[in-house]
């Protein structure tokens, strides 16, 4: 003989069966609650709620498919499992039954094993169930705890990295040595990829938590994007950084700093993996609609499989030729944020070998008047 542990409700119009399941569940180790009637069964759950139901189905006033139904609609009440009860004589929708929320039956007359066994059962799922919600709970709370923690210690990196950009921007416009003016100019380049970074953490975080605001006013395109250029100019090196754009002004309704903030990170990240002797071209395009700009650039390419996973939190690409990775950070998952966050859609268009061509879109701004 088992002995289980658990508050079972059992609801069954016939008294009989009442003591039987009542007696040979208690024998068993059960808390047993017993109810003639289903209005009487559920305000008993309402105050005490059972580990598990075993509900007759043929009552009068309210058959168990009723009762089930009216559980299952109760925030508190619906996770408990319910085991219908119907006689053999009796004929058992079981489609109804389960589509109102049974988990199983259980006919009359009882094999008392077979009921327990499915007691047992059911029992068993709902306490792992309930240990796996609790897990996760306290997983949730964990990772509260940790991106608390992370931005905490982010937010007061930014200070003093400000500092440092600061003085190593005073020391550029000092005369120094040939050798001493690349060192600065390199830890001004590093300190400003921090700063960048930084910001990005702290941003994602926002929009994570719906925090961040946009400010939406007409913005040049085209100025924009000939601002960003400038500011990455001392990067290049010997590449070749190449604009195309119509004729005439392309207007946006966007957030003016995250705009560039967008276009900046994918121009570094192409800067990040062009040879030194390779070209990136940055294109802007517009249809009636939209505005589609586009940074393409002469690298080792990224395998179709990795085409969403750069743009997820600290994704990572892998080049065939030497399983080498490469760490995206947050820079391609703040832009894709940014992007949708102003109604827009990113993407990658990339072959291993033949450089890649990151793009956005953006709505474009209706026509004044």
């Amino acid at each position: 003989m088992t002995h289980g542990t658990g508050a079972i409700m059992v609801v069954d119009d016939t008294v009989a069966n009442l003591k039987l399941l009542d007696g040979l569940l208690r024998e068993r180790g059960y808390q047993v609650v017993a109810f003639p009637r289903g209005d009487l069964a559920l305000k008993g759950a309402s105050k005490k709620p059972p580990d598990l139901i075993l509900l007759d189905i043929n009552m009068p006033e309210m058959d168990g498919y009723e009762v089930c139904e009216r559980l299952k609609a109760d925030e508190a009440l619906k996770d408990i499992p319910v085991i219908f009860i119907s006689a053999l004589t009796e004929t058992m929708d079981k489609v109804k039954a389960f589509s109102v929320g049974g988990v199983d039956y259980v006919t009359k007359p009882f094999q008392f094993e077979e009921v327990e066994a499915r007691v047992h059962t059911h029992l068993e799922l709902q306490r792992q169930k309930r240990a796996v919600r609790e897990s996760y709970e306290r997983l949730r709370e964990l990772e509260h705890l940790r991106d608390s923690l992370v931005h905490m210690i982010v937010h007061d990196m930014r200070s003093p990295l400000t500092g440092i950009q600061g003085f190593l921007q005073l020391l550029e416009l000092q005369t120094l040595p040939d050798k001493a003016t690349g060192y600065v100019q390199q830890a001004a380049g590093s300190t400003s990829a921090l700063i960048e970074m930084v910001s990005s953490l702290l941003d994602v975080s926002k929009m994570e938590s719906g925090q961040m605001k946009l400010n939406l006013v007409e913005c040049d395109l085209v100025a924009v994007a000939r601002e960003v250029l400038t500011k990455l100019d001392s990067m290049k090196g010997n590449r070749a950084l190449l604009l195309e754009t119509p004729t005439s002004v392309v207007t946006v309704i966007a957030d003016p700093e995250l705009l560039s903030r967008i276009i900046q990170n994918l121009l570094g990240n192409a800067l990040k993996f062009t040879p030194d002797d390779g070209e990136i071209h940055i294109g802007i395009a517009l249809d009636e609609e939209r505005v589609r700009v586009s940074v393409r650039d002469t690298g080792p390419g990224i395998p179709p499989e990795y085409h969403e996973k750069i743009f997820e939190k600290f994704g990572q690409v892998e080049l065939r030729e030497n399983k080498q990775k490469y760490s995206t950070g947050l820079g391609l998952t703040f832009c894709k944020m940014a992007v949708e966050a102003h109604g827009g859609k990113i993407g990658v268009d990339s072959q291993v070998g033949e450089g890649s061509t990151f793009w956005f879109e953006l709505p474009k701004a209706p026509a004044a008047g």
